[in-house]
């Protein structure tokens, strides 16, 4: 379990190397650090200003490889490393207006934080009971028309469901604001939200989840479940759902990242100001820092994700093996 343990941690660490070498590179392709600096002082601006303020930002020096330097100062002495070792210590140096990124993505942290873990508990768990409800009732004129629902919500772009949210419940009911965040009261402006991204992933989610129940129900343990008399509810619980699980943790998986990076178009379609709604702002703004920052914690939050899923895996289903 140690080495198996040991072996994916640093499959992990070396993964998130490579995010960050790939994203090192693109961010500096497109907006070398005279780009930045001219985006920052002015198209008109003097050499000297330029050379003052990547000296400012610690850009003075090579990027990757530093031929001057003695020793492992080749290495070290350059931005990408710099980079890689404030990156690490969680230090995002600061916005174009100066701003500290670090205590920026604190103080929206939980905005996103209150809508990612409800919707995350809520799009696992329901997608599961509504498939187990259709698979129950299959064959049904209920069934059909679960599948029916399921089939008009996946068609459905998500804008659709904010915008008429917004209208029907926002204005026309009143039953909660159209779009804010207040932390005296943060409930009253998330149960839009949450609803709106709850529906949107229904659809796909328990249609996944209702094919895969049907095709256990074939298998041989089940008939021989049923044999012994145990009701088709007992069966589905005990049996269909212990085999299914994989899936459902990998959904829950692929899940896990927006509890803590935020989702960026519901964010900023109802003006909560949250992590993803700072990744908005950072890419209208061209604030590099800020893209920059948001893809690293993403990058780390997702790979985590799936190094959770994967020890997960050996506990809900005795057939994955640790080797």
């Amino acid at each position: 379990m140690i080495a198996y343990l040991l072996r994916r941690i640093a499959y992990a660490l070396a993964v998130l190397f490579g995010v960050h070498l790939v994203t090192f590179t693109l961010f500096f392709a497109v907006n070398t650090p005279e780009d930045q600096a001219r985006l920052q002082l002015g198209r008109r601006v003097t050499a000297e200003a330029i050379h003052r303020w990547e000296a400012e930002h610690g850009y003075d020096r090579p990027l990757y490889f530093n031929a001057a330097a003695p020793g492992f100062g080749k290495f070290t002495d350059t931005v990408f490393f710099a980079t890689t070792r404030d990156m690490a210590e969680l230090k995002f140096g600061h916005t174009n207006e100066g701003l500290d990124i670090s205590y920026e993505m604190r103080r929206r942290f939980l905005p996103s934080f209150l809508i990612g873990i409800q919707v995350f508990l809520l799009a696992v768990i329901l997608p599961v009971v509504f498939a187990l409800g259709m698979v129950l009732f299959r064959a049904t004129r209920l069934d059909a028309a679960g599948v029916a629902f399921l089939v008009v919500l996946m068609s459905i772009s998500t804008l659709f469901y904010i915008i008429f949210g917004q209208y029907l419940i926002g204005k026309l009911m009143q039953l909660t604001p159209v779009s804010g965040f207040a932390r005296a009261r943060p409930e009253a402006f998330l149960i839009l939200p949450i609803f709106v991204l709850v529906l949107g992933s229904l659809g796909p989610q328990a249609r996944l989840f209702r094919t895969i129940y049907l095709e256990e129900l074939g298998k041989d343990y089940v008939r021989t479940a049923r044999a012994k008399g145990l009701s088709e509810w007992t069966v589905l619980l005990r049996h269909v759902l212990r085999n299914s699980l994989i899936p459902i943790v990998t959904n829950a998986g692929a899940m896990l990242p927006i509890v803590f990076t935020g989702t960026i178009i519901t964010e900023s379609f109802f003006a909560i100001p949250g992590l993803g709604a700072f990744t908005i702002d950072g890419i209208t703004q061209q604030d590099f820092g800020i893209v920059r920052a948001m893809v690293f914690v993403g990058s780390v939050v997702t790979i985590g994700s799936y190094l959770l899923v994967d020890i997960v895996y050996t506990f809900v289903d005795p057939r994955v093996r640790l080797e």
